[in-house]
């Protein structure tokens, strides 16, 4: 073989040896992304193109009371007001399959979703800390803050519809029918984002009695709601859903009650 041939092939290689690098870093980055997300759904996470979701670190950060205080003061889905000695907050997503774990209405999804979040009420050992939450505001005990975080991808019009119903004071009432195994299937599979299913939203959220659903759907009043939510979710830090915060504690994920008792108790002496 002639010298300038053996150049020829060398000078070829050393020309590719940097694309082949580029492309080795690529692929390793791309599996990394993958790994990330597996690993984020098998910790309970949602695996979005916007969001992730993480279940239970062993850290909780936490975050300046201030700023869930000043939640209160916003235009926000809320009951109570920032002197209650307990504060909720929940990140949440209709359409997220974590959430209605934290729900605690759709027990068949609990239950697929792993043992860990298997319901109390189903012979497990996991305690929804939405019906929790709920109590102690009813009783007067602890104020409560939702915010619409986008962390599965179709929760958009129930969402609006939830803003809707709050509106006319039927906000649990609609998030009741919302987070049942009917309405997940009904969220993610019939309606999901599509404002041209404001009717067929009405029809489901028939008997919680939200007068003028549909119309307050067509208006397009809360589609800049979902923003401005989303805003105030990242101001605090959330990153996925469930998101929770027990007054300057984070519970990032699908946290048992059991896990946010000892802080609700400290906070209640």
């Amino acid at each position: 073989m002639s010298e300038s041939k053996i150049v020829s092939k060398s000078s070829i290689f050393e020309k590719l040896v940097p694309a082949l690098l580029i492309i080795t870093v690529g692929l390793a980055f791309l599996v990394g992304v993958l790994w990330q997300k597996v690993e984020n759904l098998g910790k309970g996470g949602t695996a979005t193109t916007t969001t992730t979701a993480q279940q239970p670190d062993a850290v909780k950060p936490k975050i300046d009371i201030a700023q869930i205080k000043d939640l209160f003061s916003k235009d926000v889905i809320k009951f109570g007001n920032a002197d209650s000695k307990v504060l909720f907050v929940e990140a949440s997503d209709p359409s997220c399959p974590y959430c209605h774990v934290a729900g605690g209405l759709n027990s068949a999804l609990n239950t697929q979703m792993g043992a860990q979040f298997k319901l109390v009420t189903d012979g497990g050992t996991y305690i929804a800390p939405v019906l929790e939450i709920r109590k102690l505001v009813d009783a007067g005990k602890a104020s409560f803050v939702w915010l619409y975080f986008n962390g599965h991808g179709n929760g958009e019009l129930a969402t609006k519809a939830l803003y809707c119903a709050y509106e006319k004071g039927k906000f649990w009432e609609a998030h009741d029918l919302l987070m049942t195994e009917k309405g997940y299937d009904f969220i993610n599979n019939v309606v999901k984002n599509d404002k041209a299913q404001s009717g067929k939203m009405a029809d489901f959220l028939k008997s919680a009695n939200v007068g003028g659903l549909k119309d307050c759907l067509d208006s397009g009043k809360y589609d800049a709601r979902l923003a401005s939510d989303m805003a105030l979710g990242q101001s605090l830090g959330v990153s996925g859903t469930p998101g929770f915060y027990v007054n300057d504690t984070n519970f990032a994920g699908a946290y048992s009650y059991k896990d946010m008792e000892s802080v609700v108790a400290s906070a209640l002496k």
